[in-house]
């Protein structure tokens, strides 16, 4: 795992600088190391300007070096007027999960205006979720100064690097940071999605920086002579890209001759699969369960339903599932929740709840949210009763004799499945309450009205519907897609894949 510091100085950009020349000298020392700048790859106009997008782009940089130790030089004001360079190096430390360094040079500073000075950077840190580690001031002055963060005296010595070296990792997940560890588990085991639609513009956009990031290699269905120009008017690179015409007699044959086979008991002759074939996200997702590629997204110029159905009919649910299910990944500001069912089943029975949960923790789990589940209903243990409330008890029975490894709650609250003070009154003696971090609510009513208020009404950023529970993934985009959303659900459907 690689560590991370940043080394920020509000006032003295020069003992900043001396305070990270001397923190390399030691860190080079330890294993592997690379030095950044916190506007490493971009300007500081784009910082000002795209602030989000510049972000990224730093974060990538930064995070895409193989190496034990990452030292960042932290901005200083005459690096970026025209941005705020607190507020970035914040940000960023946040995003890169780093060690903040604050260098004071303290000059003709009382010690009650260092102590303040401290107070309110930590304040500002915490509002921010990064983490303040260490302070970094005159050997003189160490000894009179009280500080919730290592005082590490200047000029620095090796044990003091080992005890900033020995500081718990920050764990805070910012939606920047989830994106980048999500682009980075795709990278790490490359995957072929098949996109459905190059007749649209977005699609063909996030093909080229799919491919240009290394995230999945990528199938575009379509007329090469017409998707290939269509990239050089738009002048995105799609070389690496495999174009497939949908209208390859070989693969129809092989595809239709397969459907025919699958859907036999239903009566479908070989003549009416030849033509179900020739649609796109049949083609597609034929592709997928012949093993001619390992996921598909859809979506954006086609209905959810013309995405998700052919799946259900070619690639069906996954052994032991017993129903295909969807969550919606919550990138809080500084933590990931999933919410799950809020996009495909109106209203589960208990056993079909069950099993929804029981997936959405491990759909959880493989994008690195360690799975605490809590069964939704209006009522917290035996607090309430009715027949919507036995049915999450019966739910929750259901998939604790199912998963027995899997820590489980239900019925409960939302208020008691968040908050430690309410969970100490309601469920003191469970490990789920005021800790959980998949959600599954009892119906697709109260699912989709819960993800979109706590969207809306926090900020967070909804990576979704996440279609779970089959053979192999298939995901289904908005619409009213970004480019940004197509790239972030081409690495999740990656990520699935990988198994």
């Amino acid at each position: 795992m690689t560590s991370r510091y940043i080394v920020v100085g509000p006032e003295s950009a020069n003992a900043a600088r001396e305070v990270a020349d001397e923190l390399a000298v030691i860190l080079t020392e330890g294993g592997t190391f690379t030095r950044f700048s916190a506007l490493e790859g971009i300007t500081p106009s784009e910082a000002a300007l795209t602030p989000t997008t510049a972000l990224a782009a730093t974060l990538e940089a930064i995070r895409t070096a193989d190496t034990d130790t990452v030292l960042i030089d932290g901005v200083t004001a005459l690096d970026a007027r025209t941005c705020d360079p607190i507020g970035w190096n914040l940000d960023l430390a946040a995003s890169a999960q780093a060690q903040i360094v604050l260098v004071l040079d303290a000059e003709g500073a009382s010690i009650d205006l260092l102590e303040e000075e401290i107070r309110v950077f930590a304040q500002r840190a915490a509002a921010a979720h990064a983490t303040l580690a260490a302070v970094a001031l005159p050997a003189a002055l160490i000894e009179h100064v009280n500080a919730d963060a290592l005082l590490l005296p200047l000029p620095l010595s090796r044990a003091q690097v080992d005890a900033l070296r020995a500081l718990p990792e920050p764990t805070a997940v910012t939606p920047l940071a989830f994106q980048a560890d999500l682009i980075d588990r795709a990278r790490a085991d490359r995957q072929r999605i098949v996109l459905p639609e190059p007749e649209d513009d977005r699609v063909l956009l996030a093909a080229a920086e799919v491919l240009r990031r290394g995230i999945a290699e990528i199938i575009l269905l379509g007329d090469s002579q017409t998707v290939f120009a269509r990239a050089s008017e738009l002048g995105i690179d799609l070389s690496a890209a495999s174009v497939v015409s949908p209208s390859d007699p070989q693969l129809l044959e092989k595809y239709a001759a397969e459907f025919a086979r699958l859907r036999a008991k239903k009566g479908v002759t070989l003549e009416q699969a030849r033509e179900k074939i020739q649609d796109v996200s049949y083609f597609g997702t034929m592709m997928v369960h012949m093993g001619d590629a390992d996921g598909m997204v859809s979506g954006a110029a086609h209905t959810t339903a013309h995405t998700i159905v052919p799946s259900f009919q070619i690639i069906k649910t996954a052994p032991g599932v017993s129903i295909v299910s969807s969550i919606f990944l919550m990138l809080m500001k500084d933590r990931v929740w999933a919410f799950g069912d809020c996009a495909v089943n109106p209203n589960p029975t208990p056993e079909q709840l069950a099993d929804i949960a029981i997936t959405s923790a491990r759909t959880a789990t493989q994008f690195g949210v360690a799975a605490k589940v809590a069964i939704l209903s209006y009522s917290t243990g035996d607090s309430g009763s009715g027949p919507d409330v036995d049915a999450v008890i019966e739910a929750t029975r259901i998939a604790r004799e199912k998963a027995p490894e899997l820590a489980i709650e239900g019925p409960i609250q939302f208020d008691a499945a968040v908050d430690a003070a309410v969970a100490s009154k309601k469920l003191p003696d469970s490990s789920v309450a005021g800790h959980a971090t998949v959600f599954v609510f009892p119906s697709l009513e109260a699912g989709n009205i819960g993800y979109k208020a706590v969207q809306r009404s926090s900020g967070a950023v909804a990576v979704g519907p996440v279609l779970q529970g089959l053979n192999k993934p298939v995901n289904d985009l908005s619409r009213g897609a970004l480019v940004e959303d197509i790239v972030n659900t081409v690495a999740l459907t990656a990520v699935q894949a990988q198994g």
